[in-house]
């Protein structure tokens, strides 16, 4: 026959109600730090740098500075028209990213800066544009002279621009993110299949942000 065996000196209720006593512990502890718990894991959109000012052209061949961007987030890619390389990559997330901002027009912004503006006029990416169903004032083409292109791109969002043997153009393949405010906040590969649901992941959480600033003013 088995047998239970008890320490000396404490029947075994005394162990049954020492273990309904700490199981009862555990469960009030447990319910205590979830409580103290954040609901939401910290954003890793963290403010990198301030945007400098910039005066560019459009598709449209209209004037497009800094200020005409203030208080929208904006999302960034590099590319050329000539490129066959992964622009065609890059620009298709945009469209995606683009068919998806339907509900939020008004509060984001798209942007492409060419990286090769001598051949990219804003009539050469006015016919790009089209190609790529952007309408002017929610998807803006960037062009500009060589100088003010590079100081935006490479000093301004950090992104990289260089030439290859051939003369060809070298740059970035990421999505940057730009907040209401002018910071740099972060970006995405343009080559991740992933990444227009994180990029959306993203923009939910700084429109979040001008939602919370707003409703303190």
């Amino acid at each position: 026959m088995s047998e239970i065996h008890a320490r000396p000196g404490i029947p075994r209720i005394g162990w049954i109600v020492a273990f309904l006593v700490a199981a009862a512990l555990i469960g009030l502890a447990y319910v205590s730090l979830k409580s103290t718990r954040p609901p939401a894991l910290p954003s890793n959109l963290e403010k990198i740098s301030k945007v400098p000012g910039f005066e560019l052209t459009d598709q449209t061949g209209n004037r497009v500075t800094l200020d005409d961007l203030k208080g929208k987030i904006w999302a960034a890619n590099f590319i050329f028209t000539r490129c066959k390389g992964p622009c065609p990559i890059t620009v298709l997330r945009m469209q995606e990213l683009n068919t998806k901002l339907k509900k939020t027009r008004g509060n984001v912004q798209l942007v492409t800066f060419t990286v090769d503006p001598e051949y990219d006029t804003p009539e050469v990416l006015k016919a790009f544009g089209e190609q790529q169903g952007a309408d002017p004032a929610s998807w803006k083409f960037l062009t500009g002279m060589p100088d003010a292109i590079q100081k935006i791109v490479v000093t301004g969002l950090l992104q990289p621009i260089a030439k290859e043997p051939d003369g060809t153009p070298a740059h970035s393949t990421r999505i940057v993110l730009v907040d209401a405010d002018g910071w740099l906040r972060g970006y995405q590969d343009g080559l991740d299949p992933e990444a227009v649901q994180k990029l959306m992941l993203d923009i939910g959480e700084l429109l979040r942000e001008v939602s919370k600033a707003t409703k303190k003013n």
